[in-house]
This record gives C-alpha cells, sequence and structure tokens, in this order.
C-alpha cells in the first residue's frame, strides 16, 4: 500500500498483494450472500429482516445476521431498528452500497444469462476425467 503526502492523502491497494486489505472488501463482496442481499436492496430499497431472509431461499439466520453485520461494518447498508412489539429491523443500502449495486446486479444477470453454458462446459469437463 502506497500513501502519499500531497494536500489529501490518497491510498493505493493492489489487490494482488497480500497485505492489502482490500482482499477482505473483495472476499465480503464476493459471497454468493453478500452479493444477493445487495442486489435485493438495490431492487426493493428498505426490507425488513424478514423480507430478505424470505427473499433469498436457501439462505440461513446465521448466515444472513452474519452478512449483514459484515455488510453494515463496511458501510454498505444501514440498520435501522423501530422499537415496537415485535422489534422492527430494516436494512437499507447506503450511498456506498449503491455505487456497488450495478456491478454486482450486472453479475448476477451474467450467471442467470450463461448458466445453460457453464452447465455445458462442467459437463463436458466431468466427461474428460472419467
Amino acid at each position: 500500500m502506497d500513501v502519499t503526502t500531497d494536500d489529501a492523502p490518497t491510498a493505493r491497494f493492489d489487490a494482488f498483494d497480500a497485505s492489502c486489505p482490500s482482499r477482505q472488501l473483495l472476499d465480503t463482496i464476493g459471497n454468493k450472500w453478500a452479493s444477493l442481499v445487495i442486489v435485493a436492496l438495490g431492487v426493493a430499497g428498505r426490507m425488513r429482516y424478514s423480507e430478505l431472509a424470505g427473499r433469498i431461499a436457501g439462505v440461513s439466520q446465521k448466515m444472513l445476521t452474519q452478512t449483514v453485520r459484515s455488510l453494515e461494518r463496511d458501510g454498505l447498508l444501514t440498520r435501522t431498528v423501530t422499537p415496537s412489539v415485535p422489534v422492527r429491523v430494516d436494512y437499507e443500502l447506503t450511498p456506498l452500497g449503491l455505487s456497488l449495486l450495478e456491478t454486482i446486479r450486472h453479475l448476477k444477470e451474467w450467471a442467470e444469462a450463461h448458466m445453460a453454458e457453464v452447465d455445458r462446459a462442467r459437463e463436458e469437463y466431468d466427461r474428460k476425467d472419467t
């Protein structure tokens, strides 16, 4: 990591460097649950925890909780608790999270559009191994 000392300090990050902290961020946003949370919130806007859990099939309560905490820690979403019975917890993308939305949405759409081709490639590859 290289930091310049001009008027405003600017950090330079290189994810190819083993010690670069951007690797942790890439690990977070590259996680399938994080990507799906970001897209779900980007499409729906503010969502309750239960709505997120219902929208993302297969995610466990533990994994969804870990995911939203990680995204909140990284400043990609906000968590708002409304005192009520039961307590209401809402999540919403921050401006930083919204800046990432299009990139992740495109990856999701690419995966959906090309899954048949990937399946064929996998089958072809697996046939070579047998």
